[in-house]
């Protein structure tokens, strides 16, 4: 296992240095893990160099993290029955309720009656709730082109078949851990 605290970042505002702190342990390691070691090392250096892009629409939202949290659920699973809400933020039915209410006075999400059971209230994002989620999730894309385009075409081939492995990847284990997640909610 890698020290978590091996990358260092330093130097003035707006630059970002890499300082490595090799271990006997670390120098040990086979050339699968380097690399890793190395991708991760420069991923964390590009999320540095994109904080400032990224972190704007977020600071500007002005929304909690209780609320954020709720309208990130709501932008991956769509429309939620409030128990359901409730039950992945881990609160209950009423403090969830004065959280949600301020997030519809806000006109970011709706709560609807529930077509096949009046006594449930279904929660989900309003356009301007769907624009701010995306806004956030999105943000910092302007720079991340820009930063493409500087690269050559060979080199533009290597970063699109990275990408598309990773991608592979992730969306193999974002299936692994649902039908795990599925198995242990079935017993």
């Amino acid at each position: 296992m890698h020290d978590a605290n091996k990358w260092f970042f330093t130097g003035p505002p707006g630059t970002v240095q890499q300082q490595h702190r090799t271990s006997q342990k670390e120098q040990a390691l086979g050339p699968k893990e380097k690399l890793i070691a190395d991708i991760m090392g420069s991923s964390i250096q590009l999320e540095h160099l994109f904080a400032d892009d990224r972190s704007d629409p977020l600071f500007s939202s002005h929304l909690t993290m209780s609320q954020l949290k709720i309208m990130l659920l709501l932008s991956r699973h769509g429309t939620l029955a409030g128990g359901e809400l409730a039950r992945l933020l881990g609160v209950g039915a009423a403090a969830l309720s004065g959280m949600v209410d301020r997030l519809v006075v806000q006109d970011l999400i709706t709560r609807t009656e529930d077509v096949n059971d009046r006594r449930v209230r279904r929660i989900g994002l309003t356009k301007a709730g769907t624009e701010v989620i995306e806004g956030i999730i999105t943000a910092g894309v302007a720079k991340q082109r820009e930063l493409l385009s500087r690269l050559s075409a060979e080199e533009l081939t290597i970063v699109a078949q990275a990408m598309e492995l990773l991608v592979r990847e992730a969306g193999s284990r974002a299936a692994e851990e649902a039908a795990a997640d599925e198995d242990h909610s079935g017993r």
